[in-house]
């Protein structure tokens, strides 16, 4: 029997929304976007009208949305503050969730996530679009394969650009609303990329600064030290970088390769000094070569893996336990920073930056939010990262 299309609802209006709806609307076959809801409705109509969604309704309430009945899943595209309590009221609404980045506020927002899905039997992921690149796709399985040898030290470089009325939006900048600065905003990406590749670490020790805003309560910079048994990790996370020259670099026993793709390998001449292994870089080079790119990349790649899991064709590729990892990661790093410690992992449930409320006192101000605007008018579309996927 020909199974019924699988009837969306966009929840919020803002720049990723458009993301989300030009993906959907590349498998007509499988999907329908029904609602796009947003506090403001006309940028709501406004989304359905430049998209062409003819069977969509504008929606100020997305409760109102999803107690149609007419329903099946939602893409979550809201302010981070909101994602978990749309989510879980979507869930036992018998709705299945795809969040945006990041998954939520607190490991406690993500734990509720969690339940909520198990709990209903309805399917939650988060979106990682990321890791649906190719080159990410390419270095990941060479490294499984363990042909660079066992990693050594690996290099994070999750670096941004973004100008002082970035943070004049009303939820941003601020530790109870967005719950972050540039490393859960902007790193979310590249540390979601590293935990995946690499696994989660046993400690973290990190420091935050705000050194060029100055509307946001939150740190625009910041540098962390993951430790592993048997390598470590430097991780670097910055919204003012004006190149933006973001990359992850993997030094192994046998070579380096990194995203954007680069590989160099050195042999020891007798005296331990390096010289070029042209035979070696070579090998990786034409395997990283002769594997296949990806059909779909980014977003309409996981959002078609969401749509054929919904049908029960494939397994989900990224479920809120796997999401949880990330945001459990930037907890950590968030908590070593402000405490001037290292933080072992994992974190537990009694830990006071385990709890949304708890972390947002204990963060600390570098500024007060002196600025604020409900939308902004006239801007073009946004940037999604210029090498993360090179």
């Amino acid at each position: 029997m020909e199974q019924k299309k699988i009837r969306i609802a966009i929840i919020g209006a803002g720049a990723i929304a458009d993301v989300h709806i030009k993906a959907y609307l590349q498998y007509p076959d499988l999907c329908e976007v029904c609602a796009v809801c947003d506090l403001f409705p006309e940028k709501a109509e406004q989304l359905i009208q430049a998209n062409g969604l003819t069977a969509a309704k504008a929606y100020k309430d997305c409760r109102e949305a999803i107690a149609s009945g007419g329903i099946d899943a939602v893409s979550i595209c809201l302010p981070p503050q909101m994602h978990a309590e749309i989510a879980v009221e979507a869930l036992r609404s018998g709705c299945h969730v795809i969040c945006e980045k990041p998954m939520a506020c607190s490991l406690e927002e993500c734990d509720a996530m969690i339940a909520a899905a198990r709990e209903s039997g309805k399917l939650l992921s988060v979106v990682v679009q990321n890791r649906c690149k190719t080159p990410n796709q390419k270095v990941k399985k060479i490294l499984d394969e363990g042909l660079i040898g066992k990693v050594l030290f690996a290099t994070v470089d999750s670096l941004w650009w973004r100008g002082q009325s970035y943070y004049d939006l009303w939820w941003r900048g601020t530790w109870d609303k967005e719950s972050s600065g540039a490393m859960a905003s902007h790193g979310v990406h590249h540390i979601d990329l590293m935990q995946w590749m690499l696994g989660m670490p046993e400690s973290v020790y990190a420091v935050i600064r705000n050194v060029g805003h100055d509307n946001s309560e939150c740190e625009d910079l910041g540098i962390a030290i993951l430790n592993y048994p048997d390598k470590l990790v430097r991780l670097t996370t910055s919204i003012v970088n004006h190149d933006e020259a973001q990359q992850i670099q993997f030094n192994g026993e046998k070579a380096s390769i990194a995203v954007p793709w680069n590989v160099s390998s050195n042999a020891s001449m007798v005296n331990g000094f390096p010289e070029e292994n042209r035979e070696e870089e070579e090998k990786l080079q034409k395997y990283y070569d002769d594997l296949p790119d990806l059909e779909r990349e980014g977003h309409p790649a996981q959002l078609l893996n969401f749509l054929r899991a919904i049908r029960g064709e494939e397994a989900l590729f990224v479920d809120g336990a796997e999401g949880r990892k990330t945001i459990e990661l930037i907890t950590a790093i968030y908590k070593s920073a402000n405490t001037g410690t290292t933080v072992t992992l994992p974190l537990t449930g009694d830990d006071v930056y385990y709890q949304r409320g708890g972390f947002a006192k204990v963060m600390p101000h570098f500024h007060e939010k002196h600025r604020s605007v409900e939308n902004f008018v006239g801007a073009k579309p946004i940037t999604l990262g210029r090498d993360v996927g090179k």
